[in-house]
C-alpha cells in the first residue's frame, strides 16, 4: 500500500500513469478491507522531510486523481449508507415474507413430525385404553344407560295421558337394576360409600381413582333421580294433575343438582389433604392449602345454586298462572278449538293477549318458551325449565 502511494509521488510522464495510479488506489483501497482499516479507506504516506517538484502541470495530476479516488470512494460509501437507509416498503413487506416462511416452515415440520410419530402415538393411545378398558367401557355403559332413560322419560311426558304405565315401568326396573348390578359388581370398593358422604374402602386414592369414584356416584345420583320422575308418571292424572306433575319434575331436578354438588367434596377433600401425607411440612402445608382453596370454591358454587333453588321453591309452592279461565262465551267465539292440539278445549285459559289455550296445552309450551304461540306477545318472564322431565347432561366431577 505505501508502494502504490509512493509511486504517485513520483512525477509520471504519460497520461497512462495516471489510470494506472488511480487503479491502484482502488486496488490498495480493497486489498486493506481485511486489515484494521475500513473497505473504502485511502492510507497516504506524508514523508518527514519535505521534497519540491518543479512546477510541471503533469505533476499536479497524480495528486488530483488520488483526491478524487479518495473522495469517490467516500461518496460512495456514504450513498450506500443513505440507501440502505431510505429503503423502499417493499423491502419491509420482502422481510415480513420471509418471516412467515419461516413460521409456515415450522408448522410444516411440526405436521411432518406428527405424521412420522403417529404409528407410535396410536401403540401408546392403545395400550393407555387396555390400561383403564373397564372404566371407558363402563363410562361409555352408563352414558347410553343415561341418554336412553332420559329421552324416554321426556316423551312419555310430552304424551300426557296417552303415555304407556309399561314403558314407564320398565325404565324404574332398568335404572334401579343397573344401579344395583354396578354396585355389586364392585362391592369390594364400597362405592355407595360415597353417596352419604363416607369415603370408599380404597387404601390411597390416585387421581383415577378419584375421577373413577365421582363419575360413578353421578351417574348413580343420576339414575335415582330419573326413577323418582317414572314413579311420578306412573301416578294417575286424576290424584296428580299434568300440571301439578311438571312442578314436581322441576323440583326433583334442581335437588338432583344441588345434591350432586355436595357428594364430591369429601373425596376430593381427602385426595387433595394427602398430598401431604408422604413428604415434608411444606407438602403438607401446600395439601392443606389447596383444600381450603377447593372448599371455598365450593362454597361459591353453592351459594350461586341455593339463588336458583329458592326461585324453585317459590315457583313450586305460588304456581303462577299463565291467565285466567276463560268463559264459554269467550271459547265460542274462538271455535271451541285449541289451536295447539287442534281439539275442543279442556280447562280453556285466557292469556293476557286474549287466546285461549288447553291450561295442560299452554303449560307445557310455557315450560319451553316465553310468549304466546299465536302472536308472540311476551306472557311469562322466564322458561320454566326441567318441567318437561328432562335431566341434566353436566357431569359434576369436582
Amino acid at each position: 500500500m505505501q508502494a502504490s502511494c509512493n509511486q504517485l509521488h513520483n512525477p509520471p510522464g504519460t497520461a497512462s500513469d495516471e489510470d494506472a495510479s488511480a487503479s491502484q488506489c482502488v486496488h490498495s483501497s480493497r486489498s486493506t478491507a481485511g486489515s484494521s482499516f475500513h473497505p473504502g479507506d485511502v492510507h497516504i504516506q506524508i514523508n518527514s522531510g519535505p521534497k519540491e517538484y518543479p512546477e510541471d502541470p503533469s505533476s499536479r495530476n497524480p495528486r488530483s486523481a488520488v483526491c478524487n479516488c479518495a473522495h469517490g470512494c467516500a461518496h460512495g460509501r456514504f450513498r450506500s449508507h443513505s440507501h440502505s437507509e431510505a429503503r423502499p416498503p417493499e423491502d419491509f413487506a420482502t422481510e415480513s415474507g420471509e418471516h412467515g416462511s419461516g413460521s409456515f416452515s415450522e408448522f410444516r415440520y411440526l405436521f411432518k413430525w406428527l405424521q412420522k410419530s403417529l404409528p407410535y402415538i396410536l401403540i401408546l393411545g392403545v395400550k393407555l385404553v387396555m390400561q383403564h378398558i373397564t372404566g371407558i367401557s363402563l363410562g361409555i355403559g352408563l352414558l347410553t344407560t343415561f341418554m336412553y332413560a332420559n329421552k324416554s322419560i321426556v316423551n312419555q311426558v310430552f304424551l300426557r295421558e296417552r303415555s304407556s304405565k309399561i314403558q314407564c315401568a320398565w325404565l324404574l326396573v332398568f335404572l334401579a337394576g343397573s344401579s344395583v348390578l354396578l354396585y355389586y359388581s364392585f362391592h369390594s370398593q364400597s362405592l355407595y360409600y360415597s353417596l352419604i358422604f363416607l369415603n370408599p374402602t380404597l387404601d390411597q386414592l390416585s387421581f383415577w381413582e378419584v375421577l373413577w369414584i365421582v363419575g360413578i356416584t353421578d351417574f348413580i345420583l343420576k339414575f335415582f333421580f330419573m326413577g323418582l320422575k317414572c314413579l311420578i308418571l306412573l301416578v294417575p292424572s286424576f290424584i296428580m294433575p299434568f300440571k301439578s306433575k311438571g312442578y314436581w319434575y322441576m323440583l326433583l331436578e334442581e335437588l338432583c343438582q344441588y345434591y350432586r354438588i355436595f357428594v364430591p367434596i369429601p373425596v376430593w377433600f381427602r385426595y387433595l389433604i394427602s398430598y401431604g401425607e408422604f413428604g415434608n411440612v411444606s407438602r403438607w402445608s401446600l395439601g392443606i392449602l389447596l383444600a381450603l382453596l377447593y372448599l371455598i370454591l365450593k362454597l361459591l358454587d353453592l351459594f350461586g345454586h341455593l339463588r336458583t333453588f329458592r326461585q324453585v321453591l317459590r315457583v313450586f309452592f305460588t304456581r303462577p298462572s299463565y291467565g285466567v279461565p276463560a268463559s264459554k262465551r269467550q271459547c265460542s267465539d274462538a271455535d271451541g278449538i285449541c289451536s295447539i292440539c287442534q281439539a275442543e278445549f279442556q280447562k280453556p285459559v285466557l292469556l293476557l293477549c286474549q287466546h285461549i289455550f288447553c291450561e295442560e296445552c299452554i303449560t307445557l309450551w310455557f315450560n319451553r318458551e316465553k310468549t304466546c304461540p299465536l302472536c308472540r306477545t311476551v306472557i311469562s318472564d322466564r322458561v320454566n325449565k326441567w318441567k318437561d322431565g328432562a335431566t341434566s347432561s353436566h357431569l359434576q366431577m369436582y
